[in-house]
């Protein structure tokens, strides 16, 4: 059984949800937090729903087995095919990150028209456009896929004249729609913040999808009396599926800060 002191559970194809759990440090500082991250599927983009889906469920029972008291899928394309199934399944809380950035963006527009920028499955999916017209039918929605963000991150090069020349290219069919907000819909993409605000200008707002998702998971919590009143020093695990060299080298640098425990697991497969 999970309580207040149980942690918070976060799974990611790879090293893009650090960007949740760097809000979660921000706004629920004293709960603990396990990460998964699985590594030697990623990318989750290219695969079928089906295939996503399962992932999800296997990374799930991983993190169910540790007493999670929630579970946040940091991952915009395990969010748009596998939530539902997920809260059918599991008895825990589940969090996913496109309905809380749907819901800002519906918040944050002012003429209605919102733009969605995305891996190609979570583009595909609709996802973003549905929770979005869900909670308003007059808002229009423009979903472009922009795939060479996500290398370009794990590169470093978040603020780079190349990253410009990339942004461009993607964001000016978005731009001429006259959105005013743009939703962040990849876990990698807030660290580009500097160069969309650029490349959309002032009148663009940009959701960032982590920032929301941290608050809606205190929401959560508070609502089910699960938050962490204790003083004391929150604990943090990473469990990578593959090799954690490469986690450990860019994930430090997604969360500014140092990673102290990791391991290598296997998760149970579905057969």
């Amino acid at each position: 059984m999970s309580s207040s002191t149980s942690p918070i559970g976060i799974f990611d194809s790879g090293i893009g949800g650090l960007t949740v759990l760097k809000e979660i440090y921000g706004e629920l500082p004293q709960e603990h937090t396990i990460y998964l991250g699985d590594t030697a599927r990623v990318p989750y983009g290219i695969r079928s729903p089906e295939t996503v889906t399962r992932y999800s469920f296997e990374n799930t029972r991983f993190l169910s087995a540790k007493q999670i008291k929630i579970l946040v899928i940091a991952c915009n394309t395990a969010s748009s095919v596998s939530l539902e199934a997920l809260r059918t399944n599991f008895p825990v809380p589940v969090i996913g990150v496109i309905e809380p950035g749907a819901k800002a963006a519906a918040d944050a527009t002012r003429n209605r028209k919102v733009g969605v920028i995305g891996t190609e499955a979570t583009v595909r999916s609709n996802s973003y456009t549905r929770a979005i017209r869900a909670l308003d039918s007059a808002i229009e929605v423009f979903s472009i896929p922009c795939p060479l963000f996500v290398p370009i991150v794990e590169e470093g090069w978040t603020d780079d004249v190349i990253t410009e020349m990339v942004a461009e290219r993607y964001l000016s069919s978005v731009r001429e729609k006259g959105i005013d907000t743009l939703v962040l819909g990849c876990t990698h993409y807030p660290l580009l913040k500097p160069v969309l605000s650029r490349v959309m200008g002032d009148g663009v707002r940009l959701i960032d999808s982590a920032i929301e998702t941290a608050r809606e998971i205190r929401g959560t919590l508070e609502s089910l009396s699960l938050l962490n009143r204790s003083t004391g020093h929150a604990n943090h695990e990473f469990y990578v599926t593959d090799a954690p060299q490469k986690f450990l080298s860019v994930g430090e640098r997604f969360l500014g800060r140092k990673i102290e425990h990791i391991e290598k697991t296997k998760l149970e497969m579905e057969v």
